[in-house]
């Protein structure tokens, strides 16, 4: 297979993950990086052994085809543009962007330019995902009828970069239900309606003492508890709650309930697992073997098979279509609470294909 050259924009705290996980995959190599802060641009670059480049060089670059997108989630959309306008294939990180709006527009640039989005999570790629897919679609646990989806906590709100994640673009939903929609609708198919009730505990949160620049409080802007019921078209219903609202919790990440068994998904943040899996006739719970590799950090994994997309002509896993389907099925928890109503989706997607059994380390097809 041919390398494909990447670029990436935005040198903030994720991209180590993709730098070091970009490196694992013979069909991509990282050649560039750029940031508004080119301190931290040249920072990286002589960390990574690549080239630092302002934005517009690597937009203009000849040899950079695909770009990898790590800019806060306000600018998603207008970077992604940016790529696609400079003719280069965009893989983004999560969120796809912030309303539908902004969403639509880029699907319809990237089918007019035809060329391929994408967005993280692709942790659903990983070794743990896969395996509960696996044992999914094999029947172990007969058909799915409902489950739960929980990820909950008090949030980042002493970390020195606080305000960004409690502002439009953040909340947890917009941070953290990328993880675990994409995951469900990987394990599940595409989600059909949402109703759900959204609040915030509070108006402003207390700063931490590393907090730049130095302030007391802050305004909370988005909602910070989410808790609704999404229904998929395969008929499941499934409990999904996000929230920065809790001291703690005891609940398991992603439980799916079938007509003949469960089984328990590990954090779709994670790569890895444990899968556990009941059936009737058993004592307690299994571990189940993982069935697939990637269990170890693989951020880029999405970004590596959009490579071989392109190349082979097929569709790519980490979809610009399933990242706008997630973004709308998260925002309508927001709008279900605001009208006191079930929202129906407007959007859908392709269920991506399951990765195959037997990959060789460093290649996806």
């Amino acid at each position: 297979m041919k390398k494909m050259k990447v670029g990436v924009i935005g040198c903030g705290m994720i991209s180590d993950a993709y730098f070091n996980a970009a490196t694992k995959f013979e069909v991509i190599e990282v050649i560039g990086c750029t940031d508004l802060n080119m301190e931290a641009a040249q920072k990286k670059a002589e960390q990574h052994n690549v080239k630092a480049m302002t934005v517009d060089e690597l937009m203009n670059s000849k040899d950079i085809e695909i770009v990898i997108n790590l800019t806060v989630p306000k600018a998603h959309a207008s970077t992604i543009t940016r790529t696609l306008e400079a003719g280069k294939h965009s893989y983004s990180e999560k969120p796809f962007g912030i309303n539908a709006e902004e969403t639509t527009a880029i699907m319809k640039l990237a089918t007019q330019k035809g060329l391929r989005v994408g967005c993280a999570p692709d942790t659903f790629l990983g070794g743990g995902q896969q395996t509960a897919r696996k044992l999914i679609d094999d029947g172990w646990i007969g058909k799915p009828l409902a489950g739960t989806a929980i990820v909950m906590g008090r949030g980042p709100e002493k970390w020195a970069n606080a305000p960004f994640f409690y502002d439009i673009g953040g909340g947890p939903m917009l941070d953290l239900g990328p993880y675990y929609i994409t995951a469900l609708v990987n394990l599940l198919g595409p989600a059909k309606s949402v109703t759900a009730v959204a609040f915030k505990g509070s108006e402003t949160r207390t700063c931490g003492p590393t907090s730049v620049p130095p302030y007391k409080s802050y305004p909370v802007n988005v909602t910070t508890h989410l808790s609704g019921m999404v229904e998929f078209v395969c008929g499941a219903v499934i409990t999904v709650i996000t929230s920065f609202e809790v001291r703690k919790h005891g609940h398991h990440p992603i439980e799916i309930y079938g007509t003949d068994g469960t089984i328990q998904v590990p954090d779709p943040n994670t790569f890895g697992g444990p899968v556990r899996l009941f059936r009737a006739g058993y004592e307690n719970w299994v571990d189940a073997p993982l069935s697939h590799i990637y269990t170890e950090p693989s951020r880029s994994i999405g970004v590596a098979d959009m490579a071989y997309a392109i190349q082979k002509n097929r569709p790519h896993r980490a979809s610009g279509e399933l990242a706008n389907h997630v973004l709308e099925t998260m925002m309508a928890f927001d709008k279900s609470s605001q009208a006191g109503a079930k929202i129906n989706l407007k959007t859908t997607c392709i269920r991506p294909a399951a990765l195959p059994l037997g990959l060789e380390a460093g290649k996806l097809d």
